[in-house]
């Protein structure tokens, strides 16, 4: 890869030279890192609105183009091939500035695996490439959890493990609070569970209208069949159902399935919001934030569906957007050889379907001010402290990492990452230090951040600032881990030191390659306070890991000294309920849920602990 750095004359001779035919453009930093992936159907025209220009309107993308050092172009016989070319290479250099859908790993989906002959749902982060149906991802792991109880509520599936299930040998607490029809001890037909199944996949594809008709109609058969019990069964579970729709707003009325997208895009920083409708209701909304981004509003929508819709297994044939895309037909085509049968991408401009454009457009653009409202503050701090620390760029993107032990116990570490000058709990990583058999705060910092920068981390970017809790020590150790992975120069790297009130310091210390003296901050000491929060919230989040590592690792021992607990009920145990309260709060009954653990052996278990 070429890592010369051409001027920006060079860059617009090489400009005028480029050919005038339909491609792929890759725009790269100096150190040979991909910034950008773009596409065009006349290249020459598409880069020269990049290096002729002399200044751009949007500051933040004349920011972004003077850190291009070359560019490289990739010719297609056809737009639609350099279509496809760029979403490959976005896919595979994930560029800082593209729009990039984060990988939603880091959201939970349900997952229900039909080859089982009593399925049932299952919260996961990964969707695998197997047979089994996903549904999601959720916003959150409270939207999820939410959705379970639901399900559980409504349709009484099997809640426990497959080691649990077949081992089980009487129905558990979910079956006594009538939460579960108990296949694994009762005789619950599979044709009967199987329905079960069929209508909680019909709540999830958001058909909920659709299922309260068929409940109902058999409720009615079931009465005038004076089949009571069956029909209040029904009945209950139709109430369930509209309780739950309750809380739905119904936006059409024409009761169809739609997604609909908005984009809204100032200063670099683009929000697209996504707005789920099933059967005419508004089920879910999502809003996705890009901070850094090249693209307009309509060229943002376009990558961003094409993304969107490529591990989702059900989506609706019709989709409104608030912006037309270029190549509408082309994004069309795709979806429907993925979902079987016609799919419509268009902007509604009357009725109720243009005003369910105009809510989606409204929320997106209050997200995006709100966003750079929050950002602000981080704007004002972020450049003073690239001054002060003689940075070699604004820190836009923080990582702090701290370790935590007890006297070399349980050693765990942990990175908390801030944004934009605010934390963002979702890229947070918790880490058990496996390497490292002695108390050494070196070598596990050591291990942590060849674990965080090495090789298979591409899917999360680099940080701008790296910070690690102690003094010149542990930023020794961490300039020796960028050199040894050949990255010195991708990050800045300071160390904070807390203060030591025997020597008459009277606050923490920042200390910077180069220089054996801490930093003064003098009047600016909002800045040290800044990154004193970073470090309190890495300490924070290691020191509560660790708690529950010792916590799991004391009532490990504390269980070794009960006879007829062995390995595999021990992992149950501490799996299930995972402290001493936990378990001296537990009823016999629950105990004895347990797979494996008979009255005689719960009393035990209560009585030692």
């Amino acid at each position: 890869m070429n890592t010369g750095v051409l001027s920006t004359s060079t860059l617009a001779q090489k400009t005028a030279a480029a050919p005038a035919d339909p491609g792929v453009y890759v725009m790269k930093a100096s150190d040979g890192r991909v910034l950008y992936v773009g596409k065009g159907r006349n290249l020459r025209k598409r880069l020269a609105a990049y290096f002729r220009t002399p200044s751009h309107a949007d500051s933040k993308i004349e920011a972004l183009v003077s850190r291009i050092a070359d560019f490289e172009v990739i010719l297609t016989r056809t737009e639609k091939e350099a279509l496809i070319l760029e979403s490959n290479l976005i896919k595979r250099y994930r560029p800082r500035f593209n729009v990039v859908l984060r990988d939603d790993k880091r959201y939970p989906s349900l997952r229900l695996d039909m080859k089982e002959d009593y399925p049932r749902f299952q919260v996961v982060r990964k969707i695998g490439e197997d047979a089994a149906l996903y549904f999601g991802p959720f916003a959150s792991a409270q939207a999820v959890r939410a959705t379970l109880k639901v399900l559980n509520r409504t349709f009484k599936l099997r809640q426990c493990k497959a080691s649990e299930f077949r081992t089980r040998s009487r129905p558990c607490l979910h079956c006594q609070m009538n939460g579960c029809l108990a296949p694994c001890c009762r005789d619950v037909p599979q044709e009967v569970y199987r329905e079960q199944v069929q209508e909680a996949i019909l709540f999830l594809k958001g058909r909920t209208q659709d299922l309260m008709r068929k409940i109902s109609a058999t409720m009615t058969a079931a009465a005038e069949a004076q089949e009571y019990e069956t029909a209040a069964r029904l009945r209950d579970k139709l109430f369930a159902l509209q309780r739950t729709t309750e809380k739905q707003v119904a936006v059409t009325t024409d009761f169809m399935d739609r997604d609909i997208f908005a984009a809204a895009a100032a200063d670099g920083t683009a929000v697209v919001t996504h707005l789920e409708v099933r059967g005419g209701f508004l089920t879910a909304s999502r809003h996705y934030d890009f901070p850094e981004t090249m693209s307009a509003e309509d060229e943002i929508l376009e990558a961003f569906i094409h993304q969107f819709y490529e591990a989702r297994p059900f989506f609706p044939t019709e989709i409104f957007v608030s912006h037309l895309l270029e190549h509408t037909e082309w994004i069309e085509e795709e979806l429907a050889l993925q979902r079987g049968q016609r799919v419509r991408i268009h902007r509604p401009e009357r009725g109720e379907k243009a005003r369910l454009l105009d809510m989606a457009l409204h929320n997106a653009r209050a997200e995006l001010e709100a966003l750079l409202t929050r950002r602000s503050t981080g704007a004002e701090i972020l450049p003073r402290l690239h001054r002060l620390l003689d940075l070699s760029r604004t820190p836009q993107r923080i990582e702090c990492v701290d370790n935590s032990t007890l006297m070399g116990s349980n050693p765990v570490a942990s990175l908390v990452v801030f944004v934009d000058g605010r934390p963002e709990p979702s890229s947070y990583r918790r880490y058990r230090i496996t390497g490292v058999t002695v108390a050494d705060d070196y070598a596990s910092m050591s291990e942590i951040l060849r674990r965080r920068l090495g090789k298979g981390q591409a899917s999360e970017p680099f940080p701008d600032l790296l910070m690690v809790d102690g003094g010149k020590g542990q930023l020794t150790a961490a300039l020796t881990v960028l050199r040894d992975l050949q990255i010195e120069g991708r990050m800045d790297v300071i160390g904070i030191a807390k203060k030591d009130p025997a020597r008459g310091e009277l606050q923490d210390k920042i200390f910077i390659p180069g220089r054996s003296n801490p930093i003064s901050f003098g009047r600016d000491r909002d800045l040290l306070l800044f990154l004193q929060r970073v470090r309190d919230e890495a300490h924070r989040h290691a020191v509560g890991f660790h708690r529950r590592r010792r916590r799991a690792a004391t009532l490990a021992s504390a269980l070794d000294v009960i006879p007829g607990i062995g390995k595999t009920r021990k992992a149950l145990l501490i799996e299930r309920f995972g402290s001493f309260e936990n378990i001296r709060a537990a009823t016999l009954d629950q105990l004895c849920e347990l797979p494996g653990i008979h009255r005689k052996l719960a009393e035990a278990i209560l009585k030692k602990l």
